[in-house]
């Protein structure tokens, strides 16, 4: 017997699903094709540990998550993707979440997904036991490689060639059920479904033997499922007039799965809250903001993207009647979600490799829920003790510090090298530029500079130390420069890497913001804030966000910002200002003439003056 695809009535016509065949699951747009590949990576991940790789086209993790849970727990898909769950059902959902976190269940929804990325795949995930590709799409799009009738044609054979290859059994989704498409497949076997009202009529098909038997399953939209039939008295399946096809067993936990974006009514975004309706009319108190700009990144149009955030503006200021207040708390509210799906939405179509989604290695665990995991990250504390003391003790005259601010500084950090796939452990370390991870040091790296801070901050403690990619990049730049030795990596956790990853999104809120900023929009500017900040600190281990889990991203982007902070610094250095104080992620002080060095203005590439101050201050009388 094969690994169970979660139907009995379908594992007993095929006898599971068999290591090296190729099973094509076919269904015009709405029949449920999605739900049959679903529900065998479900069964296979989550009731038999089996580890799956779940290459998602054209479908997210976050879809690809709440139709799980939707059909795991039971609960109502629509109430599940809108938000208005029970309080048990939240508690049910938090835990299944959880559960599904350690599942070996390993997603792969980048926009570059091919057949030979999913091939390239196959060997980096040990015990590998089921390939599920959901779906090959008919229709054309260019955003899309798995698309189109002659690349599904070549996907097909690819795949087919890739369960023989590796001994693997591998199933796919296909979104039509013309026969002579599916018929100049000549595939293994094809599961054709046809739907009718809440039942689901399979046709099992083997290239050879021709149709097998006809099965007749319950269609559970609600849940997002499909189910062996109600009745369980009435037979489910009508032989073919073909040769017996083979019993099987039953398997223990029959898997129920999650729903392809059509035969539900609910909105095919990543999150509820991303709103694709027309704009309402904006309040009067509210400054509409112009085209966006051209030629800022290549002349490349985010006007959709853009829209997503205009369009939640708008009718947050619709819905509170134009209060500018309430309707900045509200955008705030929904700043995660909203973000997650913006990030969603500009992923279709990017030029940077697939991701998946991976499991979480022990040092990224908090130790408490309010506690910290085990890495450290570049944060900055630092005042130039050199200078203070000379100042206090009359060897160097008086000086007059500027406190400058750097704008948006999460948001400049999107633009780092982020690990795509699951961190695997290289035990004899080293630095690789084409990965990124978590590094082992067995010490501390010193730092003799005491007019520039210290690249990883002011955390002391003795013994080895963890250091996210952001910051080993920061200290191989310092070894460049000669201001120290290069790290000594003995050990290191890490994947390829793409410093584009974010790059889409981080430029859509960098163009929204700088369309506000020029309209005086302050809700758009505090809400865009409230998305890339929030976005930051809940895609680690936060109940906030279910839609993804990346604590390795979250100190990445972080130490990013630091490291950022660090380069200005050394800029400001550098050009004959002083470094007074460098303060968390956008804090620097310098005596000197500043705007000689940076650019005054609010944009993501500027820096604002807070505050000016003397050193050493008068002491009060």
């Amino acid at each position: 017997m094969g690994l169970s695809t979660g139907i009995r009535a379908l594992d007993d016509v095929l006898g599971g699903l068999q290591p090296g065949r190729f099973y094509l699951v076919a269904a015009a747009p709405g029949a449920g094709s999605s739900l049959i590949a679903t529900a065998a990576a479900r069964t296979s991940a989550l009731d038999q540990h089996q580890p799956v790789l779940y290459a998602a086209s054209g479908l997210t993790r976050a879809d690809i998550a709440a139709r799980i849970v939707a059909a795991h727990l039971p609960v109502d898909y629509r109430r599940l993707r809108a938000g208005r769950l029970t309080p048990t059902e939240q508690d049910d959902t938090a835990a299944l979440h959880h559960h599904l976190a350690q599942a070996p269940l390993y997603i792969d929804d980048g926009t570059d997904l091919t057949t030979d990325a999913i091939a390239e795949s196959v060997p980096d995930l040990p015990g590998l036991a089921l390939v599920v590709v959901d779906r090959l799409q008919t229709a054309e799009d260019p955003r899309l490689p798995l698309s189109g009738p002659a690349q599904i044609t070549d996907a097909a054979q690819a795949l087919a060639h890739l369960a023989r290859t590796h001994e693997l059994p591998v199933l796919a989704a296909v979104d039509t059920d013309d026969p002579q498409l599916i018929a100049a497949l000549s595939l293994d076997i094809t599961v054709t479904l046809a739907r009718d009202a809440d039942q689901i009529h399979a046709t099992v098909t083997e290239r050879d033997l021709g149709p097998q038997a006809t099965l007749t399953l319950h269609a559970d939209l609600a849940h997002a499922r499909i189910t062996d039939p109600t009745h369980p008295h009435a037979s489910a399946v009508t032989p073919a007039p073909a040769p017996q096809t083979p019993s099987a067993v039953t398997p223990q936990t029959p898997l129920q799965a999650p729903t392809s974006p059509s035969p539900d009514p609910t909105p095919p975004q990543p999150a509820p809250t991303a709103h694709t309706a027309a704009p309402r009319k904006p309040s009067p108190r509210r400054t509409t903001a112009p085209p966006p700009p051209q030629g800022g990144y290549a002349n490349r149009d985010y006007s959709y993207f853009t829209g997503m955030i205009t369009r939640a503006v708008d009718e947050a200021l619709h819905d509170h009647d134009g209060d500018i207040t309430t309707a900045t708390e509200a955008l705030v509210k929904k700043a995660v979600p909203n973000a997650m799906a913006l990030f969603e939405a500009t992923r279709v179509g990017g030029n940077y490799e697939h991701t998946v989604y991976p499991e979480t290695l022990e040092f990224l665990r908090k130790k408490t829920k309010d506690g910290a995991d085990e890495i450290w990250e570049g944060r900055h504390n630092w005042t130039n003790t050199h200078l203070t003391d000379a100042l206090q003790n009359g060897t160097h005259p008086p000086i007059t510090v500027n406190a400058l601010d750097t704008n948006a500084s999460f948001l400049s950090a999107f633009k780092t090298h982020l690990p795509i796939g699951a961190l695997i452990h290289d035990p004899h370390g080293g630095f690789d530029p084409k990965r990124s991870g978590i590094y082992r040091l067995p010490t501390r790296p010193t730092w003799h500079h005491p007019d520039l801070p210290d690249p990883i901050g002011n955390r002391r403690e003795d013994g080895p130390v963890l250091l996210d990619d952001a910051t080993i990049r920061l200290l191989i730049r310092c070894a460049r420069l000669g201001l120290c030795e290069a790290p000594h990596i003995t050990e290191c956790w890490t994947s390829g890497t793409s410093e584009g990853l974010l790059e889409k999104f981080r430029r859509v809120l960098t163009e929204a913001r700088t369309n506000a900023l020029e309209t005086d929009d302050t809700v758009t500017v505090e809400y865009i804030k409230a998305m890339y900040s929030k976005f930051t600190s809940t895609i680690g281990e936060s109940s906030v966000n279910r839609d993804i889990r990346r604590p390795d991203w979250m100190h990445i982007i972080r130490s990013q910002a630091f490291a950022n902070l660090w380069y200005k610094s050394h800029r400001a250095h550098s050009n004959g200002l002083t470094v007074v104080r460098v303060r968390g992620t956008d804090e620097l002080h310098v005596a000197g003439d500043w705007r000689t060095v940076f650019t005054e203005g609010r944009l993501t590439t500027q820096m604002k003056q807070k505050d000016q101050y003397p050193l050493p201050r008068k002491s009060a009388r």
